[in-house]
């Protein structure tokens, strides 16, 4: 235990102290001839959660004009929500929903976006990160949702969609905001979080930055499952209010935590059905948390130079690089074929059966060290031009990754090997001899990737665009020992009638593509050939495509944007086993559903978020399974609910006083292809309150699930299932100046 206590400490005090100076840094100590700053007092106004245009420079229209489904959550509703995550904002995304990984499946953010993996599909202000990690908010203006295939967009992969997580920068104005958060279970878990956001107009052309957080506690109704990290976010900008502007950026984030895989899931028995188990106590830590230990560092340098030749013409030069790094013990908890006199029950150590009075699990030891350093590159000619009476804008442009991904073994000692635990009545034993050997660092494989792409949107008439975009992707992976190489194109073709100023009707078909090696090192073998990870196979790329026909609408005189669409997304060549045994691409699945959403205001006093997402996914081929057709042939795929809805609104009650709360509500979902293990529903309630004392000073109240609800968010095939933070009260200060 002190091994890892020792860890976490250093983090206490790293950032208290910044966060503590972090006034506007009004330069007091400068000359007479210094520039004066002025600071400008911020009003606590509502901001509406409507964000009208994508951050993305492949879109060059308004949303309303966009032929395909983008959701876009505001800073405004991230910070009414409380959350701090991005697993948190996406809890509560109709749409998504979550994986889990297991250790060869690193762990990190694993969202399934329309029934499809995006782990790899996360965007940072339109730059992959495909380190597989974890993303705070701390530095976030918002996250955007782009669904349906989008290699057209954004290069490989992004079968179901993708996450663009929206970073803030330099502004032209001096302001401050420092927030103090308490939050307690009620039953004594309790947490802190600090932050500060501070804007330095230096004059009218160079601004600067900074963003801080430090988080430690405990996670609500979850015992001994401790949080403890911290983020800086420091920005430049020169030419601000120029045709030329610079913005140089760093950004670092540090976890510390104890993991947290929730309950044992799958059991022959069924004693309890299929779904995880729910005996014992909410709070119950069935792992070992006294050596359990999870260190992920994200580290970022950024530049961004914009340069607008005139009205019409403008270039953008983006660079990025990203190494992270992700040192972890966790202990994956799972049924183990003991009674409690220690005899073995099955011999195929497949599962327990036992009474439910009489029944052990297993602890098993998940280790892991891997580091992904990732350099990005991206060129944009954005314009707009008229030939005749057709008005053009366009995106041309390059980009260039290369990622790399390294490794260190790691030796467990001093832990007992498969410990037995009875289920009913967890004990934890001495691990005063924990320890964790690490070989030499050693290269794992790469992937490098160069793209060009073509987007136009063309006014053809008053009333009707089209919306064009091609992309090339030359393609590499490999694992130093095999090598993949492939020549892709993607390409989109959308068309919008403005059926009314305010309605558009759209209709929108793409494609993407997911090649071998794409996820390289972010599978394990529990995701078999389906997850693109061997390079030996030699098969060419998956394919996808998607057919998409909706409206929008902005009613309320503009305030509020209603969507709807359907959809459907297949994926034509899946990987798949065949009969012989060998690799193929002969295996389709596909995804069909809708999507409602309303976003905005209904009055200037009443704000609202809602959406809802009908999903009904089929795998239709399967392939074969020794030798036989695969029995999953028709099955629904994994982790996918029929079924997901949310509502957040907030009404400004009296000039100071603002009320509103929430609704989430997540359909079954299955486990494992076999679709022998449920995740079941669950319904969460929010609630919040916020008082502005003054323009200066304000408090925030945030009561989430409400009813404790026991929310089993995300599977690793049926072997455990992880549980959701149990109910929390957090009460947040926030002082802006």
């Amino acid at each position: 235990m002190n091994y890892i206590k020792s860890r976490k400490k250093r983090t206490r005090i790293a950032v208290a102290s910044l966060i503590s100076f972090s006034t506007p840094l009004t330069f007091a100590d400068q000359d007479q001839n210094s520039h004066q700053l002025e600071t400008i007092s911020s009003t606590a106004e509502h901001t509406s959660y409507y964000i009208k245009e994508s951050n993305n420079s492949k879109i060059t229209t308004k949303l309303l004009d966009t032929p395909r489904t983008i959701n876009i959550i505001s800073k405004e509703e991230i910070d009414e929500r409380g959350a701090t995550s991005l697993q948190d904002v996406l809890r509560t995304t109709p749409g998504i929903t979550l994986g889990a990984g297991e250790g060869g499946t690193p762990m990190g953010d694993r969202p399934f976006i329309r029934g499809y993996e995006a782990s790899t599909d996360i965007l940072i202000d339109g730059m992959r990160d495909y380190a597989r990690g974890s993303h705070e908010t701390f530095n976030l203006e918002a996250v955007e949702v782009s669904k349906g295939p989008g290699s057209v967009y954004s290069g490989r992969g992004s079968t179901g969609g993708t996450i663009n997580l929206i970073t803030k920068k330099p502004k032209d104005k001096t302001e401050s905001e420092i927030t103090s958060e308490y939050q307690t279970s009620g039953k004594g878990h309790t947490k802190y979080r600090f932050t500060t956001d501070n804007n330095i107009a230096i004059n009218d052309n160079i601004a600067v930055r900074l963003n801080a957080m430090l988080d430690q506690g405990e996670t609500a109704r979850r015992d001994n499952v401790e949080v403890d990290r911290w983020g800086i976010a420091p920005s430049i900008t020169f030419g601000l209010n120029t045709p030329t502007r610079l913005t140089l950026g760093y950004n670092y984030l540090e976890f510390n935590d104890t993991p947290d895989m929730g309950v044992p899931f799958s059991n022959t028995m069924n004693l309890w059905g299929n779904t995880p188990f729910e005996g014992g106590k909410f709070d119950t830590n069935y792992g070992r948390p006294g050596v359990d230990f999870r260190k992920y560092e994200s580290e970022s340098f950024n530049l961004n130079l914009e340069h607008d030749f005139n009205d019409n013409l403008s270039l953008k030069a983006v660079v990025k690089d990203l190494t992270s790094m992700q040192d972890y013990f966790f202990t994956r908890v799972s049924f183990e074929c003991t009674n409690r006199g220690g005899s073995a029950i099955n011999t195929d150590n497949s599962a327990c059966s036992a009474n439910g009075t009489d029944l052990y699990y297993n602890r098993g030891d998940r280790a892991r060290y891997r580091e992904s350093h990732s350099s990005v590159g991206q060129l944009d000619l954005t314009g707009k031009f008229n030939t005749g009476n057709i008005t053009h804008n366009f995106v041309v442009g390059a980009d260039y990754s290369k990622e790399r991904i390294s490794n260190k073994d790691t030796t467990v000692t001093g832990l007992p090997s498969n410990e037995k635990v009875d289920l009913y009545n967890p004990t934890y034993g001495d691990y005063s001899n924990f320890k964790i050997t690490y070989g030499p660092k050693t290269r794992a494989g790469e992937i490098e990737v160069f793209g060009l792409y073509l987007f136009d949107n063309i006014n053809l008439t008053e009333k009707f665009d089209v919306n064009l975009g091609l992309r090339f992707d030359d393609y590499k992976s490999t694992d130093l020992i095999d090598t993949v190489s492939d020549n892709m194109f993607n390409y989109q073709l959308g068309t919008v009638y403005k059926i009314a100023p305010n309605g558009r009707i759209y209709a929108n078909y793409a494609t993407s593509m997911n090649p071998s090696g794409d996820n390289l090192g972010q599978a394990g073998g529990a995701d078999g050939v389906a997850s693109g990870n061997r390079l030996s196979d030699n098969i060419d790329p998956e394919e996808t495509r998607s057919i998409e026909l909706g409206t929008k609408w902005e009613v309320l005189n503009e305030r509020l944007a209603l969507n709807a669409a359907i959809f459907e997304t297949k994926k034509t060549n899946a990987r798949t086993t065949d009969i012989d045994g060998t690799v193929s691409v002969n295996g389709k699945n596909r995804v069909r559903g809708f999507e409602l959403s309303a976003i905005g205001q209904i009055t200037p006093k009443w704000d609202i978020s809602a959406g809802y997402t009908y999903l009904d996914s089929k795998i239709l081929d399967n392939g074969y399974v020794n030798g036989a057709i695969s029995p999953e042939n028709g099955n629904k795929m994994k982790y996918i609910a029929k079924n997901s809805a949310n509502l957040w609104t907030t009404y400004q009650v009296l000039d100071k006083l603002r009320l509103g709360g929430g609704i989430s509500y997540v359909d079954d979902r299955f486990a494992n292809d076999a679709n022998e293990y449920i995740l079941p529903s669950h319904v969460r309630f929010d609630a919040f309150a916020s008082y502005q004392f003054m323009p200066e000073v304000g408090l925030q109240l945030n009561i989430n699930n409400i009813t404790n609800e026991r929310i089993y968010d995300a599977s690793h095939v049926g072997i455990f299932s992880t549980v959701a933070p149990g109910r929390s009260f957090a009460l947040k200060g926030t002082y802006r100046f």
